[in-house]
């Protein structure tokens, strides 16, 4: 068929142009229409995702164009995020492998992970062991391998099928002498071990909130957003545990999203220190393991 469109530009107005006209939400990777159309025309096109200037008038094949167009297509009607059509998310410079049984790797963790948790974590060099729980994809348990190179790793999910994908990229990365992943509820399958630092990224999304979702999150396992009526479900029995799994000087940090408010309400007993990320210091909390509950 004869196309409209014949260059790189071309689609690319195109697609802002429907992703705009479709009113779709962004937060899987990209924050805006434009972001999310260069990174899927790119992708598409087999080029490099940094460089979009130099091929913006480069004429297109017809089965190019074709191919694009349907990616723009699949995401404008049917919602998938992005992450799912390209089979990959990139978080804080590492690409992972992602498709419908896992969520969408985001995280703020990922940024502290980068120093290392400190000041919190006085040498990252000599932490010796490390939690993740609600693993989904394996990414912050592959950050905090980086980052602490001489830990052992342990990370948890409850759902099968979410760990196939982590098994995944803990292989591509070769981190399978230094992760291990545990099928299970929390701490329930972990052998008896104490661990220097505890991260979690867990299910959060207060009953309110999950029946406001964008359509783009309900490709997500619904397991994995989902915290019960305050979102507090899970973190409540995360606190509630994790001195037990702690060394004397560890630290456990949680993720929390948009909810501060629920977990000050649940938890403003507890000494909580805000961890400063780019998003402000509303989204991830720490606390020592003296100051949690026995």
């Amino acid at each position: 068929m004869t196309h409209p469109f014949s260059t790189v530009r071309d689609l690319l107005r195109f697609a802002v142009s429907r992703f705009n006209q479709a009113g779709l939400a962004f937060g899987h990777g990209s924050a805006n229409a434009y972001d999310e159309a260069a990174y899927l025309v790119l992708h598409t096109l087999h080029l490099p995702l940094d460089l979009l200037d130099p091929f913006l008038d480069a004429r297109l094949a017809p089965a190019e164009i074709d191919a694009v167009l349907n990616v723009i297509e699949r995401r404008a009607t049917d919602r998938i995020p992005a992450a799912y059509l390209t089979k990959e998310a990139w978080m804080h410079g590492y690409r992972f492998y992602v498709d419908e049984r896992v969520i969408v790797p985001r995280s703020f963790i990922g940024e502290l992970l980068e120093d290392g948790l400190q000041p919190y974590v006085a040498d990252p060099e000599q932490v010796g062991a490390v939690l993740e729980l609600c693993t989904g994809s394996g990414c912050l348990a592959i950050l905090a391998a980086h980052a602490f190179p001489n830990a052992d790793i342990d990370a948890v999910d409850l759902s099968a099928p979410a760990l196939e994908v982590a098994a995944r990229n803990v292989h591509e990365y070769e981190l399978d002498e230094q992760i291990v992943l545990f099928e299970g509820d929390l701490y329930a399958p972990l052998p008896e071990r104490r661990y220097d630092v505890i991260i979690t990224n867990p299910p959060y999304v207060n009953a309110q909130s999950m029946q406001l979702l964008p359509p783009e999150y309900r490709h997500e396992p619904e397991m994995a957003l989902a915290g019960g009526a305050d979102g507090m479900d899970l973190v409540r029995r995360i606190i509630g545990a994790a001195r037990e799994w702690l060394t004397d000087e560890g630290v456990l940090v949680v993720e929390i999203g948009n909810e501060r408010e629920h977990v000050e309400a649940a938890f403003g007993g507890l000494d909580l220190v805000w961890l400063t990320t780019s998003a402000g210091d509303n989204n991830v909390f720490l606390i020592q393991a003296a100051d949690l509950p026995v």
